[in-house]
């Protein structure tokens, strides 16, 4: 009898996947000093979480496994040598890139047994997509005199995000056709979709490092931002998927510059 088939971090029904298994990466090796190291809980990896959050949305049951990348080579080579986390192997064949284990999942796990997920404006795919380039540009940035440029761009891309979460989309304006601003939740309207599993996991590790390292949260100005992710943080797919706060910055500690 074949195993049971296994997804990313969890189990699919025999009738909807065979040969299917995926990875997420145990938590992040913490300093020596931190006792807290676990190998065990879900570490810092946003595509993960990405994945993690269309299972959940998918309502597909499942149970996560993480594995411990000090030892993920020993669990990988025989299939997927040299590969990151998350992986998907299905029928032999391997997918090690995030969109194309995203969209297979949708097409997989699709209707009418489980929700599309994908969003109804084209816009929403591509809103905030330049915010974590900019981010990183600005984080990891080893020249001071550099900083207050560097942060103006990732202001820019947040605005740019803030100012479409703002404008009303089309089905609000059929609603109501004076409306002004926005009050949606989501990229999309008031449902996650596919797009905000891309977003999100990014978006909060920008907010959580620059307000750590930099003393620079999202700012509360950028309200329509801020909503966003307040929004966000009330949905178990994205609170139950989010590592803790000491484990993304416990990534991202070294690769800082002391200001």
């Amino acid at each position: 009898m074949p195993p049971e088939p296994t997804a990313v971090g969890g189990r699919f029904p025999p009738s909807q996947v065979s040969g299917f298994l995926g990875l997420l990466p145990a938590q992040h090796p913490a300093p020596p000093t931190q006792a807290s190291e676990d190998g065990e809980s879900v570490g810092h990896c946003p595509s993960c979480q990405r994945l993690f959050m269309v299972l959940l949305l998918k309502g597909v049951p499942f149970t996560l496994t993480t594995v411990d990348t000090r030892r993920a080579l020993d669990v990988l080579k025989d299939f997927a040598p040299g590969s990151q986390l998350p992986i998907l192997l299905y029928d032999g064949d391997v997918k090690t890139d995030t969109l194309q284990i995203e969209e297979f999942l949708e097409a997989t796990l699709r209707p009418p047994d489980f929700p599309s997920l994908a969003p109804r404006y084209r816009e929403s795919n591509t809103a905030g997509n330049d915010i974590f380039h900019k981010f990183s540009a600005f984080i990891k940035n080893p020249m001071p005199t550099q900083d207050n440029a560097l942060c103006q761009q990732l202001l820019r891309a947040l605005t740019k995000l803030d100012s479409y979460l703002r404008t009303p989309l089309d089905h609000e304006l059929a609603q109501e056709p004076r409306l002004r601003e926005s009050r949606r939740r989501f990229l999309d309207g008031d449902q996650f979709t596919l797009a905000d599993c891309s977003l999100l996991p990014k978006l909060h590790i920008v907010d959580t490092v620059c307000a750590h390292f930099r003393q620079m949260p999202i700012p509360e100005d950028l309200g329509a931002v801020r909503r966003y992710l307040d929004s966000a943080l009330q949905e178990k797919e994205f609170k139950y998927t989010c590592p803790h706060s000491a484990e993304i910055l416990a990534a991202y500690r070294p690769a800082v510059h002391p200001r």
